[in-house]
């Protein structure tokens, strides 16, 4: 949720437009995505949440694999930078401050409207003008121009050496002829959208189900899939209730409910390793998860390796900021052990002392606060339950509340969530919007309204210069600071685990983002697929 992309978008991000109760537990042939849309050519999958929008110029799909959209680049199966309405990989200056793509030829849009450079250059600068309601608009900080030269060639200028620029390429590219001609921000663009990718929409059911068929003008050619559903199933049980039951042909599960499909005849499980950590916000703007003490505390006392072992039943690793441990980003040493005896020391130097009921307090301010998780969600409840047990056993009350995002969202400035984050790409889609002190406030960026200004500079450097050592070593400065001054504490990273039909053979997935499951998960590239034979 550090962007909160495609939702929350008053925003990656990717929380959601939810299912109701009602919804997520129609009968099979009963609105839900099974009646009509179950053929031999046909997928359908249950995800968790929905995108407010499928406007790429509002952050939908901005992390590419957007099913309805094609980027100038997309990732192969291991993550690597690929042409898609690009013809190859961009040419990069000597001082990196330019890239120069070479455009696809003979690509339409879906409504037979031809694709030209001219749709590169209004999508960057729609999404560049502050009248665009795009949270994730700072990730292109450092793009200073976006010009097409002819019909078949589009240069970007960059500010400052952006080492990751190209990842921002990935982008889905919107038709001018039919965005630039309606508002932006509210006009039916947002939810019928048209594009260049694999799928084309056919309805959208929100709270239910996004339904699309197959694009047969696709320039990647027609996909054998030639209708995908989405079911929009908010409830972790009753999305294996359904899968288990035929109605879905696959469904992103939480592990204990994943374990309950092993072995079974026609289905496979499939885990994706992801940068998608849960962790939880500090506001800086609450009496006790303001005090760095408390947050130093909370950081020792609580045992992510029980998470891992227990919730996750060993799909994930323990977190201890933003970037997982086994990446080539992580800084060595920053490690945090379980040490509730080192957590009550901090709280006594501190003067937060213990109370009759073992709740400790400082200068009339009890060491309690309330702790806000998504309703439905099985991993985040048991990782607010345990992380309210942790938390008691050193003298801090963790009150756990289940809501909606649109409950959720106007409490974040005071109140803790047991939000999530995480992009594979680079570390400063992993940092920068979850820490700079200027992305505060907006929407679900820096939800612990973070300031340090250690931070801000070293966000900075490994954003503005192209050399790896230097990007390096301000990384590891954040991951440090993150020890002395932790405004988050980070839990987990997770495995996205994935049970699916073998109807269509043996599937794939990639690392994964946060966001995952809408265009993630074995479905990744479904325009691919075959028969099983």
């Amino acid at each position: 949720m550090t962007a909160r992309t495609a939702r929350g978008l008053a925003a990656t991000t990717l929380a959601a437009a939810l299912v109701t109760s009602a919804a997520a537990c129609s009968a099979p042939g009963a609105g839900g995505a099974a009646a009509g849309d179950r053929t031999a050519d046909s997928v359908v999958v249950g995800i968790a949440n929905e995108p407010e929008t499928l406007s790429p110029l509002l952050g939908y799909g901005k992390d590419g694999n957007s099913k309805i959209f094609d980027g100038l680049l997309t990732h192969d199966a291991d993550m690597r930078l690929r042409p898609a309405l690009a013809a190859a990989l961009p040419e990069v200056s000597p001082d990196g401050l330019t890239y120069t793509y070479r455009l696809r030829q003979g690509v339409k849009f879906s409504d037979g409207r031809p694709f030209t450079a001219k749709d590169v250059v209004f999508t960057y600068r729609t999404i560049l003008d502050p009248k665009t309601n795009n949270p994730s608009r700072s990730e292109l900080d450092a793009l200073a121009r976006v010009e097409a030269k002819g019909a078949t060639t589009v240069v970007f200028t960059l500010k400052y050496p952006y080492a990751p620029f190209a990842e921002r390429t990935v982008l889905p590219i919107a038709p001018e002829h039919v965005a630039g001609h309606q508002d932006v921000n509210t006009g039916e663009f947002t939810t019928r959208p048209v594009g260049t990718g694999p799928y084309v929409l056919t309805a959208w059911s929100k709270g239910e189900k996004l339904s699309f068929r197959a694009n047969p003008g696709y320039w990647g050619g027609e996909p054998a899939v030639k209708r995908f559903t989405m079911a929009v199933i908010k409830d972790d049980d009753v999305r294996a209730t359904r899968l288990r039951s035929g109605e879905l042909d696959g469904a992103v599960l939480p592990p204990n409910l994943a374990r309950g499909f092993k072995g079974g005849e026609g289905r496979t499980t499939y885990a994706a390793k992801s940068f998608d950590f849960r962790n939880v916000t500090l506001p800086s703007h609450h009496k006790v998860t303001g005090d760095v003490a408390v947050r130093q505390a909370l950081d020792v006392a609580v045992d992510r390796t029980v998470m891992v072992d227990r919730i996750l039943e060993g799909a994930g690793r323990p977190a201890y900021g933003p970037v997982p441990t086994d990446s080539p980003w992580f800084a060595a040493g920053t490690e945090r052990a379980h040490d509730p005896a080192k957590a009550r020391r901090i709280l006594d130097a501190a003067g937060w002392k213990p109370g009759p009921d073992g709740i400790r307090a400082r200068d009339g301010v009890r060491a309690s606060f309330p702790l806000w998780y998504l309703s439905g969600d099985k991993l985040r409840q048991e990782h607010a339950l345990t992380y309210a047990s942790d938390a008691k056993k050193v003298g801090i009350e963790v009150r756990t509340e289940a809501g909606t995002w649109e409950a959720i969202e106007p409490r974040m400035k005071q109140e803790a969530v047991l939000a999530g984050g995480g992009s594979p790409a680079d570390p400063d889609f992993d940092q920068y919007l979850l820490l700079d002190s200027a992305a505060a406030g907006e929407g679900f960026n820096n939800m612990a309204w973070y300031a340090n200004p250690a931070v801000d500079k070293a966000l900075e450097q490994g954003r503005r210069s192209g050399d790896h050592t230097v990007r390096k070593a301000a990384y590891d400065t954040v991951q440090r600071e993150l020890v002395k001054n932790p405004g988050y504490t980070f839990l987990t990273h997770i495995d996205h685990l994935y049970v699916m039909g073998d109807s269509w053979g043996k599937l794939t997935t990639q690392v994964e983002p946060h966001d995952h499951g809408l265009a993630s998960g074995p479905w990744w590239n479904i325009e691919d697929w075959k028969p099983a034979e």
